[in-house]
């Protein structure tokens, strides 16, 4: 009988290092969008202070509670690391499935990122728990920074694959130059 191993969105491609930067998976076993009914963010944000101990985060932003993030991905959205009820005050939909994110730290770090990414992510500009939709080379992204020397990418699932391959390809060429 065939023995089954469960496998990330990512594979057998990560964890990943190349020089003195490194990519590993942010496994989050649940993810929901939030989308607040016209005139209900503050009600929202409300609802999710009594249920997970966090608001919604200002645009650009993310706010985290223990292990829960309440992250800004776009126009009037949200996306929660945890089930949620706001019955007649947002749209709720699970994600989960929906997304992969990689965690990409080290010295490197923003050269590696300055490659792929039409941002300013240098720390004086792009702060911890600061929240972008953006691309990295081709592909659609949300990218935060998550540490002086560390940021989360959540890409579409099915581009895991593609985020993580232009990812080695930026990590090669700084490494091969020698230093950030």
């Amino acid at each position: 009988m065939a023995r089954l191993i469960a496998l990330g969105a990512f594979g057998d491609l990560l964890p990943l290092q190349v020089g003195d930067v490194t990519c590993t998976e942010v496994v989050r076993e649940t993810l929901f969008s939030v989308a607040p009914y016209r005139g209900q963010q503050k009600a929202v944000s409300a609802g999710l202070k009594t249920q997970l101990g966090l608001t919604l985060p200002a645009v650009g932003r993310r706010r985290a509670a223990g292990d829960v993030i309440c992250q800004w991905i776009g126009h009037d959205a949200w996306i929660v690391s945890a089930p949620v009820t706001l019955d007649g005050l947002a749209a709720v939909t699970d994600q989960s499935d929906g997304y992969a994110t990689l965690e990409i730290t080290g010295a490197s770090v923003e050269a590696v990122l300055a490659r792929l990414v039409p941002l300013d992510l240098r720390s004086a500009t792009f702060k911890v728990n600061h929240t972008a939709r953006s691309l990295l080379g081709h592909l659609p992204v949300s990218i935060t920074r998550t540490g002086p020397q560390a940021f989360e990418v959540m890409v579409m699932r099915s581009m895991a694959a593609s985020l993580v391959h232009d990812l080695q390809e930026a990590m090669t060429g700084v490494a091969a130059r020698g230093s950030a």
